[in-house]
């Protein structure tokens, strides 16, 4: 591919990562651009400021197929972990809310069904994934439990010997998309043998109360939702069976580290590309905020920030495509990534001094989301700890 041309892709991707690419992923990526751009990008600001979901995105990116998108499988290929990489990249770029909706069913709750279903369930669910016709989120966090979820889960499951069926008892929180989704990977307690386990639960079953969480400063496009699970039965082909303990979650979650951290990579390439745009518009002094040594400065410390970001995702894709997956190498990503991104935003929404805070200009909102990638998926100090368990040798915490 023309260097030039990779430039021209993505301005944020001066080393040129994309043209590890195919055409026809990049081609893909195209056309997710054009969506963005013709029906994401004119909402955003209004949404964001409203704190509701732009209910008109939906089905152009709902039935875009970008999970198996048409121009890959023209060119008799399948997409690449680095495509989904830039994929989330490319939707995080313009807006980390609707990257969010997008993964809680391209990421979370596909890998969770990949990995948890039994190989022939798998297969058939995750058809009906890719298409959207079976939406789906990712329901493990506890309005008591986040960073110690894997020995503090309270959400319980017992099972009937004489029917099979599981009743389940707790609540969850920050679950975002299920007030759009058909079902939810709802993680509970085995009352019996005390090991985690996974169901499908509908969102409609008896027992199931959704309600919006409200008053949110970061992701106010993303609607979050609080869960209540009361007596809730359900049969035994509910549960996923490759799940039966914590180990098998931290397995699905390695992997879903992975996104958060080419998230992060993206929301921040979309604050510098923005904050460039701003300071070439933007006159102070009788000239354009671009000739300020200081301002300058700034783009160039952001520049390296995604630079850095996007290289280090880049390889966690590879290594991951090539059957490499370790808990440090993902937490580390995610704990980078995010660092820099707050450096990253702060710095783009500085450039633009008072006019910063308005939404119109893009920055306040990247400024925003970005304290909420820096917290979920596992906080800086977990996934700190995660690295430096790896280094030592020794857990600083259980």
């Amino acid at each position: 591919m023309n260097p030039h041309a990779t430039a021209a892709f993505h301005r944020a991707d001066v080393y040129g990562f994309a043209e590890l690419l195919t055409d026809a992923e990049r081609a893909a990526l195209l056309r997710l651009r054009g969506l963005l751009d013709e029906h994401v990008r004119p909402v955003l600001a209004e949404s964001w400021d409203r704190g509701e979901f732009p209910a008109d995105i939906d089905a152009p990116l709902a039935g875009a197929r970008l999970m198996d998108p048409i121009e890959v499988a023209e060119a008799g290929q399948q997409p690449s972990s680095l495509y989904a990489g830039f994929r989330t990249f490319e939707i995080a770029r313009v807006d980390a809310s609707v990257l969010t909706w997008y993964n809680a069913q391209a990421g979370l709750f596909r890998t969770t069904v990949a990995y948890g279903a039994a190989p022939e369930q798998a297969e058939e669910l995750d058809a009906r994934i890719r298409d959207f016709s079976w939406r789906g989120v990712f329901a493990l966090t506890e309005p008591d439990h986040g960073s110690d979820i894997a020995g503090g889960l309270a959400t319980s499951a017992r099972r009937n010997p004489a029917t099979g069926h599981w009743t389940i008892d707790g609540a969850k929180r920050w679950i975002g998309g299920a007030g759009q989704a058909d079902v939810m990977a709802v993680f509970a307690r085995d009352a019996d043998d005390g090991q985690i386990k996974c169901f499908l639960v509908p969102t409609d079953a008896e027992g199931v109360r959704l309600d919006v969480i409200h008053g949110k400063a970061s992701l106010r496009i993303m609607q979050n939702y609080d869960i209540t699970l009361t007596g809730v039965v359900v049969d035994e082909a509910a549960r996923l069976p490759n799940i039966n303990s914590w180990k098998d979650v931290a397995a699905c979650l390695r992997r879903m580290r992975a996104d958060v951290a080419w998230s992060a990579a993206g929301v921040a390439a979309g604050a510098y590309e923005a904050a460039v745009d701003y300071v070439g518009r933007r006159g102070q002094f009788g000239q354009p905020l671009a000739r300020f040594a200081l301002i300058q400065e700034k783009l160039a410390h952001m520049l390296g920030n995604v630079t850095a970001s996007l290289a280090m995702v880049v390889r966690l894709s590879q290594r991951q495509a090539a059957g490499i997956y370790r808990d440090e190498d993902s937490s580390l990503a995610k704990m980078h990534t995010a660092r820099t991104l707050r450096e990253t935003t702060a710095l783009a929404r500085e450039v633009a001094g008072g006019n910063g805070i308005l939404l119109a200009n893009d920055l306040a909102r990247y400024h925003a989301d970005a304290e909420a990638l820096y917290s979920y998926e596992g906080t800086h100090e977990i996934n700190a700890l995660v690295v430096a368990r790896s280094i030592t040798g020794i857990a600083a915490f259980r």
